[in-house]
């Protein structure tokens, strides 16, 4: 568990955020994979563009969070209602928003409320300039298009019901996390428990995928929810079963003055409203981290053994 902090090594006035490039076939991203199995709602590896990012603290050399970025999904309503944008537009824009996928710390650190500091630092200049650096002039594998590499707005909904992670966060003397509403209820983490491994293995033996591209490879499914809504389907069950009722928080988070405008095709350029990591982290240890170490020590009492999935030998 040497990655990982016990609560008598924080010093929270010794804190330093460190961002840690995730890269395929590492040691982080073992890292990465096996702190995600800690979430409370599971969730995939992401999908097209990937950006992935572990918070370490520098004073500990420990992993306090996790940044999980990744293309945003074609329909959510909450957004677009936001963005106000035409279908040609979202066409047309859709490579500038990204969605979080994984956002969120880790204990001892998540007691002392460094959620909401991974949350700001996923709007960060520096998060978006690594973005940029990875996929400026890269091109759509199914569509061909050229990717400009900017990220004008990045998206991502709370785990269950309303968030008090996301809310009230503020940079600046503006809300960083913009509540847009809410999710209609449908998903597949209620599919859970090996349920969804069975849906799949009956889905590969018995259905045929629906969409298939050359330029991916090997047919297959695109995504879960095609394996589920297929499925269900086929045995003749309600579609209404993917909807778990729990309607998801969506949060916009804008990174310029102008992203709406620039998202509905308005401007062609983004006037960006400027997050630096220092200034983030600086704000967030005055309002947030120095005041929550003083009112409660219980992070101090955290074992790093209890983040341990498997039982070590005797």
């Amino acid at each position: 568990m040497g990655w990982f902090a016990s609560g008598s090594e924080v010093v929270p006035s010794l804190i330093r955020p460190l961002l840690v490039p995730v890269e395929s076939g590492s040691v982080e991203e073992l890292v990465f994979r096996y702190a995600r199995l800690h979430w409370t709602i599971p969730v995939s590896s992401g999908y097209g563009r990937r950006l992935r990012f572990l918070v370490v603290d520098e004073s500990t050399g420990k992993v306090m969070g996790l940044i999980g970025l990744g293309d945003p999904v074609m329909n959510l309503a909450a957004r677009d209602d936001w963005i106000g944008w035409s279908p040609q537009q979202k066409l047309t824009r859709m490579q500038n928003v990204l969605d979080a996928y994984v956002l969120g710390a880790v204990p001892p650190y998540s007691m002392l409320l460094c959620g909401k500091l991974i949350a700001m630092l996923a709007a960060s200049d520096e998060v978006r300039l690594a973005f940029a650096r990875k996929y400026r002039s890269s091109r759509s594998l199914i569509r061909r298009r050229s990717s400009d590499g900017r990220v004008a707005l990045v998206t991502t909904t709370s785990a269950l019901g309303r968030s008090s992670v996301y809310n009230r966060i503020r940079f600046g003397g503006e809300t960083l996390f913009k509540s847009v509403g809410f999710t209609k209820g449908f998903g597949d983490f209620h599919l859970s428990d090996g349920l969804y491994d069975e849906i799949f293995h009956f889905a590969t033996n018995y259905i045929e995928p629906s969409y298939r591209q050359e330029r991916w490879g090997a047919p297959g499914f695109r995504n879960r929810h095609e394996v589920i809504k297929k499925t269900l389907s086929s045995l003749g069950l309600p579609s209404n079963w993917r909807q778990h009722g729990v309607g998801r928080e969506v949060f916009a988070v804008p990174l310029a003055r102008n992203t709406q405008s620039f998202l509905r095709g308005e401007h062609a350029r983004l006037r960006w409203s400027g997050f630096p990591a220092e200034g983030l982290f600086a704000y967030f240890r005055e309002r947030w981290l120095l005041p929550r170490s003083e009112r409660d020590s219980s992070y101090q009492q955290w074992s790093s053994e209890a983040f341990r999935i498997w039982t070590r030998p005797r």
